[in-house]
């Protein structure tokens, strides 16, 4: 460096303002010493008189010394927890979802504990899972058709995971953990991906009787700071690991040989947060740019891993033995059944001669006991009055309690018809729990829903009712399954419905015994067959077959524009020069609410092939909104344009 240049970082600022979503030059004073990059600093802003956190992304020389330039203030810490790889991925996912880097790093990042860093040394030891370990994963590698090619060349693969138990683990986990095992025998490190704790505990039980402890990363938002904080340096050093943590978890800054998402259709691996990507779309973006191996693990397809494997991008990879649950569909004439038929009599047999046996699950749609009450005179729905929301039961004879605002309605009176009188207009896991009750005498009844989690049952008689999502796991499987409530699921208004129910029905399913029945109640048509003759990929097919048409997702991407009237029509207007088609666009159309001014939204379909374009020119209209707004009030004030990209179920 001469006596004329100087020393500059490009900074990131930690800033949810996207105008400020962009690498700033500061000048390295030399007291500073050697920066490293990626690691924390503090820098002035040039208005306010402010000082803010960012990340150091590149260090250079320059010979204008002449050029203005504020000077970094100070190094938070030397460890560099922003690795180019890291910073290129956040990059990347901000710019196809239109958001900004540093709202992606605050879900990878998190706050820096000087305790935990003091303690954190670098030179950790490198983990080697036992022989035996790898054997075995090697063996149930190798039942699955080409699953080894994928993992050696570093290819991606949706992959159809076996319904059954292996060795009393879920078939999915010990699948998930044989991977990552093989990797960490090969010294790469692997990122597994998991919807929710209960999928992340499994996991990690899976692993424990595979791999070192300390090969293994969690990723969990119910760890304390301190150990989410312990974690994430683990995840930054040289020596392999396995990550296994819920959707922020494919951000992890390891050197990744393998991505492994399951049950990519289940919605909390959508990030709630701006910019709202999937963990699937990150997952994706991710293996582009490391050239790693990826795999979406799942009972079910979703349409969106099902469009990839039709254009080829995806390997379709099944076990070289199909293992198929015997599905029992309700027969013409339980179809046309009064509806007060909940369980139908071959259903109802079925379920107890299998609980004389060992456990019976029996899936309902909601917990509770009502969840939803009607007039008993004219059935109209119970509404609260004061807030509108509906009215349910904790228990037969209780309060109506108001499901939004919690408010008793001791004196309820229909507006409709006047009447004081309240029926029971739906059964929660509560209540199908009591009346399964009294038909199962002697039987032991386990209600498993939010309010009452279950994990295990053991390979005893038992009922078990489980809201979605919530089924434990059974020793040895469950004698049969009876999936309730079908019809009423699939009236959700939904554009995903079809997909979610398929997930549901099928998640459940593979917990059964082998050979035990599973009776599908009350559900006909093209998804009760992809149930009964597990065909899966087959209904996703048809799902895109009919929305391709209508450019619906993910036959097309959708952009949502949401803002003020004057805002969303300026976004509108700048996507007229992208050449997009006549009917790419919907709305825009008034959102109810006590905004002022009043909010608009509107709906953008567009092909990938557009994509880039189209998320830069809204990333732009947002920036110019934001800097004309502050421009204008003096101030930093409420953002009048918002967008989001990808909506899964558009509804205007």
């Amino acid at each position: 460096m001469t006596a004329e240049s100087r020393r500059i970082a490009r900074v990131l600022l930690d800033s949810p303002l996207p105008q400020l979503d962009r690498l700033f030059d500061y000048a390295l004073p030399a007291e500073l010493g050697d920066v490293p990059i990626g690691v924390r600093v503090r820098v002035p802003l040039r208005t306010a008189g402010r000082v803010i956190d960012g990340y150091v992304v590149e260090i250079d020389t320059e010979d204008d010394a002449d050029r203005p330039l504020s000077e970094v203030e100070s190094v938070v810490s030397q460890v560099p927890v922003l690795p180019e790889r890291t910073y290129r991925l956040a990059r990347r996912a901000a710019d196809r979802a239109a958001g900004s880097a540093s709202d992606v790093l605050r879900l990878v990042i998190p706050k820096r504990q000087v305790r935990v860093e003091k303690a954190w040394t670098s030179d950790a030891p490198t983990p080697v899972p036992a022989d035996d370990a790898v054997t075995s994963a090697s063996s149930l590698i190798a039942t699955y058709d080409h699953l080894e090619e994928v993992l050696e060349g570093a290819g991606r693969a949706a992959v159809e995971a076996i319904p059954v138990q292996h060795r009393g683990e879920p078939g999915w986990t010990a699948l998930l953990a044989s991977t990552a095992t093989r990797m960490l025998a090969a010294g790469r490190s692997s990122i597994l991906i998991v919807p929710d704790h209960r999928d992340l505990d499994l996991l990690l039980a899976a692993l424990g009787s595979l791999v070192p402890p300390e090969a293994v990363v969690r990723y969990d938002s119910r760890q304390t700071n301190p150990d989410r904080y312990r974690s994430f340096l683990r995840s930054l050093e040289d020596a392999p690991c396995i990550v296994v943590g819920n959707r922020s978890a494919v951000y992890a800054p390891v050197r990744a040989g393998l991505v492994a998402v399951w049950d990519d259709g289940d919605p909390l691996l959508g990030e709630p947060l701006a910019p709202y990507i999937n963990a699937r779309d990150a997952a994706l973006l991710r293996q582009e740019q490391e050239d790693s191996a990826l795999l979406f693990v799942g009972h079910t397809r979703t349409t969106d891993v099902e469009r990839l494997v039709a254009h080829g991008y995806l390997q379709d990879v099944r076990a070289a033995r199909r293992v198929m649950p015997r599905v029992i569909l309700s027969t013409p004439q339980e179809m046309d059944a009064p509806t007060a038929q909940r369980m139908p009599s071959s259903a109802f047999l079925s379920a107890r001669n299998a609980a004389s046996e060992g456990p019976v699950l029996v899936q309902v749609s909601r917990p509770g006991f009502a969840p939803s009450l009607v007039c008993a005179e004219c059935r109209a729905p119970a509404r609260c009055a004061h807030c509108g929301g509906p009215l349910g039961a904790k228990h037969r004879g209780a309060v109506p309690v108001c499901a939004w605002c919690g408010r008793g309605a001791r004196a309820w009176t229909c507006p409709t018809c006047a009447s004081t009188k309240l029926r029971l207009a739906s059964s929660g896991s509560e209540r199908t729990a009591d009346e399964l009750g009294k038909a199962f005498p002697g039987v032991r009844v386990i209600v498993a829903d939010s309010a009452h989690p279950v994990e295990h049952v053991a390979d005893k008689p038992a009922l078990v009712v489980a809201t979605r999502g919530a089924e434990p796991l059974a020793e040895g499987g469950y004698r049969a399954v009876v999936l309730l409530d079908g019809p009423r699921m699939l009236q959700a208004p939904d554009l995903r419905i079809g997909e979610a129910c398929l997930r549901w029905w099928s998640n459940a399913a593979a917990l059964a015994a082998p050979g035990a029945p599973i009776h599908l109640v009350g559900v006909d048509g093209t998804i009760a067959r992809a149930l009964a003759t597990w065909n899966q990929s087959g209904y996703a097919r048809a799902e895109l077959a009919e929305r391709a048409p209508l450019h619906m997702p993910p036959a097309a991407r959708v952009a949502l524009v949401e803002g003020s009237a004057a805002a969303v029509g300026r976004a509108l207007a700048a996507l007229q020069e992208l050449a997009l088609p006549s009917d790419a666009v919907l709305g825009p159309v008034p959102i109810e609410s006590d905004d002022y001014p009043p909010r608009v939204r509107a709906l953008v379909r567009f092909e990938y092939g557009a994509g880039v374009k189209v998320a830069a020119t809204l990333r732009a209209a947002v920036v110019a909104e934001a800097v004309s707004n502050r421009r204008g009030k003096g101030k930093s004030t409420r953002s009048t344009l918002s967008v989001r990209l990808d909506i899964l179920d558009p509804e205007l």
